[in-house]
């Protein structure tokens, strides 16, 4: 069993819904240190594009796991959550409130309801299914999924790494990683989520990525694509983030900032319906409003 009694604090949203702000008030204003749960921030050398917190409100207020991985390295939901419960056991033995603020679902869910303990993988196998995904395409191994495990290709949200490993798991045991069950998690958590309108949102994600594009996204992404080639199969982890390609077509000349701002609010607000889904279904948390939210989180790090 868990063995802290008092639930952690998590915060989510959407992208761009503004709980990195919202966290940052919270926490100043209570003296809690916040934990990181986005699949990118973890990586130097990311910052505009992932809206990382910059040096000064890390000085307001520390946050862990942030600038802990290489570009070239992957990072996956396992070696967050080790990082992430170390961190945890490290504020409360200091005495101070750790606060969880982030995104990615799949992190989340590692923390609140334990890591998969599906089997290590086989190499031989991964890469006849990564021949097979350059081959046939992403949409021929979902469908393949889809067609034994409606629920098990939902859960994918169409990440190729995570069909990769699910093929690879089911044609080696039969079953795929979700039937596996998953270890116990070190604390409990109490997920406090909030959105904004549709309308509201898309609008933020759009002004966000104009103002991304100034702050100089395009030679980020030009940096990036000097250490780590964004033509690899499956694509490497950084080069999953939101928006980084566009950005590079950007800084190659092949884009413009408009067009680009396009189709990453596009991809964004798809991305962040993909949450909501993630949000109700799986972390089942109630979706509040902004206000409500940082009623709920001033009273959760109050006690």
């Amino acid at each position: 069993m868990p063995h802290e009694s008092r639930p952690i604090p998590i915060l989510t949203a959407p992208t761009a819904a503004g709980k990195s702000a919202l966290a940052l008030a919270a926490a100043r204003a209570a003296g809690a240190e916040i934990i990181s749960a986005d699949a990118f921030t973890v990586y130097r050398g990311l910052d505009i594009g992932t809206a990382k917190p910059d040096a000064a409100e890390r000085t307001q207020v520390p946050h862990h796991l942030i600038d802990v991985a290489d570009v070239t390295e992957p990072f996956d939901v396992a070696r967050f959550v080790t990082l992430a419960e170390a961190a945890i056991r490290d504020v409360l033995a200091r005495g101070r409130t750790p606060l969880v603020v982030g995104g990615t679902g799949f992190y989340l869910q590692g923390l609140m309801s334990g890591l998969p303990q599906t089997p290590p993988s086989d190499p031989q196998v991964r890469a006849q299914v990564e021949a097979e995904l350059e081959a046939r395409g992403l949409e021929a191994l979902l469908a393949g999924i889809a067609a034994t495990d409606p629920a098990e290709a939902a859960r994918m949200e169409r990440n190729p790494r995570r069909v990769v490993r699910a093929v690879e798991v089911y044609r080696r045991t039969g079953r795929y990683p979700g039937a596996f069950g998953r270890s116990e998690p070190a604390f409990t958590y109490a997920p406090i989520a909030f959105t904004r309108a549709p309308q509201e949102l898309e609008a933020r994600v759009h002004a966000r990525t104009l103002e991304m594009f100034r702050r100089g996204w395009a030679p980020e992404a030009a940096w990036l694509a000097d250490r780590l080639d964004p033509a690899l199969e499956p694509r490497p982890t950084a080069w999953q983030t939101l928006g980084y390609r566009e950005a590079l077509a950007v800084a190659r000349g092949t884009l413009g900032v408009p067009e680009a701002a396009a189709q990453i609010t596009l991809a964004t607000r798809q991305y962040a319906k993909r949450q909501l889904t993630f949000i109700r279904t799986q972390l089942r948390a109630p979706l509040l409003s902004p206000h409500e939210a940082a009623r709920h989180l001033t009273r959760q790090l109050a006690r």
